[in-house]
C-alpha cells in the first residue's frame, strides 16, 4: 500500500461530512430494520416473535460466506479514478434500498402463514446478506483509504456515527409517533401501512445520502489491487491468529447486543409496559443529543488517553445505570428516559470510537504480517456486527417468548413486567461482557496504537 503520487486536495470538512452522509444511508435502513422488524411481522404480519428472531441468527450463517466473498471481492476490484471503494456506493445504494422497502410489505398481511415467512426470509436475506453487505463493507473499508492519519481516522469514526444518530433521529423519534394508532380499549397499535409508507421515505433517504457520500469523499490513498491466487486455509489460519481482529470483533458482539436489543426492546417497552410511545419518542431524540455531546470530546480523549481505555470506562458506566434501572422497577416513562440517557453515554462513546479501532486492527495486521487486507478484515468485522444484530434478536425474540408475548397477551401484566426486565438486564450484562473482552482479549491500547501508526508511516516515505 503506497500513497497516491497525484496531486488531492488535503483531508478536510467535506470527508469528514460525506462520510458521515455513509452511515447516515446504511443506517435509513439498518436501524429501521432492528427497531421496527420485529415488532411489523408479529403485531401485523402474525408471525411468532421466535420465528422472526430464528430467521434474523440464521441469515447470519449465509452472512460468514457472503461478507468473506465481498471482502475479497473489494480487495481484488481495481482501482478508478474515483478510487477502490467509492465506486461501490454508487452502484449497490438503488438495489439495497428497494430490497429495504420490500420488506415491510404490509399489502401481504392477509395472505396464507406460509407465504408470509417465505416473504419474511426472502426479503430479509436480500436486503442484508446481499445488497446491505455490497454497500457496508466498501463503504466501512474506504476509512483507511481516505487518510493514513489516526487522527483522521478518529474524526471519520466521530462523524460516522452523528450520521448514525441523524437517522436514529428520523427514525427513533419520528416513527413512534407516526406508525402507531389508539385502539378501541385505548392501546397503542402499530399500523402497517404506516411502517410501510415509513420504509419508502427511508429507502429514498439512504440513496440521497449514499449519493453524497460519493460524491464529497475523496480517497488519498492508493490501495493496490491483490492478485495472488485466493487460499482460504491461509486466510483462515491468519484471521484466527489475529489477536486483535478476535478481540474487536468479539467487542462488536457485545457492544450489539446492547445497542440493538435496547432498539428492540424500546418498541415493547414503551408502548407496551408505561402506555407511553410519546417517551419513546423523546428517548429516540435524547439518545441522539447524548451521541452529539460525546462527539465534542471524544476524539481529545481518546487521544489523550487511548481508544481502549475509554471504551473499558463508558462500558462500565452504562452497566451501572442499567442495573440501577432495573432495581429501581419505576413505572415512570420519564425517569426511565433519564436513566436511559445516562446509561447511553456508554453507547454513544463506543460508537464513536469503533470505526477507528478497526483502522487500528487493520494497521497493526499489516504492521505484523505485511500484508494489507483492508476488505477482508472489514468484511469479518461486519460479519461479527452481524452476529451481534442475529444475537440481539434471537435473544429478545426467545426472550419474549418465553415471558408469553403475541399479539393477543402484549398488554398482560405478567408479559408488560417481564420486558421490563429485559430492557434493563440484557444491556446491562452486555456491557459487562464488553468491558471484559477490551480488557482481555483487545490487546491495541494507546502505546501500541501510536507506534503502529509511526512504523507505517516509516514505510510509505511519510517521515
Amino acid at each position: 500500500m503506497k500513497e497516491a503520487k497525484t496531486t488531492v486536495k488535503p483531508f478536510g470538512f467535506l470527508d469528514k461530512l460525506g462520510y458521515m452522509f455513509g452511515d447516515f444511508g446504511n443506517d435509513f435502513t439498518f436501524i429501521l430494520s432492528s427497531m421496527m422488524l420485529m415488532k411489523f411481522y408479529s403485531d401485523v404480519m402474525g408471525v411468532s416473535v421466535g420465528l422472526v428472531g430464528v430467521m434474523m441468527m440464521a441469515a447470519r450463517f449465509v452472512d460468514a460466506f457472503t461478507d468473506v466473498a465481498m471482502g475479497q471481492i473489494v480487495d481484488r476490484s481495481k482501482s478508478t479514478a474515483a478510487g477502490k471503494f467509492k465506486p461501490w456506493i454508487r452502484r449497490m445504494c438503488g438495489p439495497v434500498a428497494v430490497a429495504s422497502f420490500l420488506m415491510y410489505a404490509s399489502w401481504f398481511a392477509n395472505m396464507p402463514m406460509g407465504f408470509k415467512i417465505f416473504w419474511m426470509f426472502f426479503t430479509y436475506l436480500l436486503w442484508g446478506s446481499v445488497f446491505y453487505t455490497s454497500i457496508n463493507i466498501p463503504y466501512g473499508s474506504m476509512a483507511s483509504a481516505v487518510s493514513p492519519e489516526p487522527k483522521d481516522r478518529a474524526q471519520l469514526s466521530n462523524w460516522r456515527t452523528i450520521g448514525a444518530s441523524l437517522a436514529g433521529t428520523v427514525i427513533g423519534v419520528l416513527l413512534p409517533v407516526l406508525v402507531y394508532y389508539k385502539d378501541a380499549a385505548g392501546n397503542s397499535v402499530l399500523s402497517g401501512n404506516k411502517v410501510m409508507i415509513a420504509a419508502l421515505v427511508c429507502s429514498i433517504g439512504a440513496i440521497i445520502c449514499y449519493l453524497l457520500c460519493y460524491n464529497m469523499v475523496t480517497e488519498r490513498v492508493k490501495v493496490e489491487q491483490k492478485t495472488e491466487k485466493f487460499n482460504l486455509g491461509e486466510l483462515v489460519s491468519g484471521l484466527v491468529k489475529n489477536k486483535a481482529l478476535i478481540g474487536i470483533v468479539v467487542a462488536s458482539i457485545c457492544m450489539l447486543l446492547v445497542q440493538l436489543t435496547s432498539q428492540t426492546m424500546t418498541t415493547y417497552v414503551y408502548p407496551n409496559y408505561f402506555g407511553n410511545t410519546k417517551a419513546q419518542s423523546v428517548a429516540g431524540l435524547v439518545g441522539v443529543l447524548i451521541t452529539f455531546v460525546c462527539a465534542a470530546f471524544t476524539v481529545k480523549l481518546s487521544q489523550k488517553f487511548g481508544r481502549k481505555e475509554l471504551a473499558i470506562f463508558a462500558s462500565f458506566l452504562g452497566a451501572a445505570v442499567f442495573f440501577i434501572a432495573f432495581i429501581l422497577q419505576t413505572k415512570s416513562a420519564w425517569v426511565f428516559v433519564a436513566l436511559y440517557a445516562l446509561a447511553y453515554i456508554g453507547l454513544a462513546v463506543f460508537s464513536l470510537i469503533c470505526w477507528a479501532m478497526i483502522t487500528d486492527v487493520i494497521d497493526d495486521t499489516e504492521v505484523q504480517t505485511g500484508d494489507r487486507s483492508d476488505g477482508t478484515i472489514y468484511a469479518v468485522y461486519s460479519f461479527a456486527r452481524k452476529l451481534g444484530q442475529a444475537a440481539s434478536s434471537g435473544i429478545a425474540g426467545l426472550l419474549l417468548t418465553v415471558i408469553g408475548y403475541t399479539a393477543e397477551t402484549q398488554f398482560d401484566p405478567e408479559v408488560t413486567k417481564g420486558i421490563y426486565n429485559m430492557t434493563c438486564l440484557v444491556p446491562a450484562i452486555g456491557y459487562v461482557l464488553l468491558a471484559i473482552v477490551l480488557i482481555f482479549l483487545y490487546p491495541l491500547g494507546k502505546k501500541r496504537v501510536e507506534e503502529n501508526a509511526r512504523i507505517l508511516a516509516e514505510k510509505r516515505g511519510e517521515k
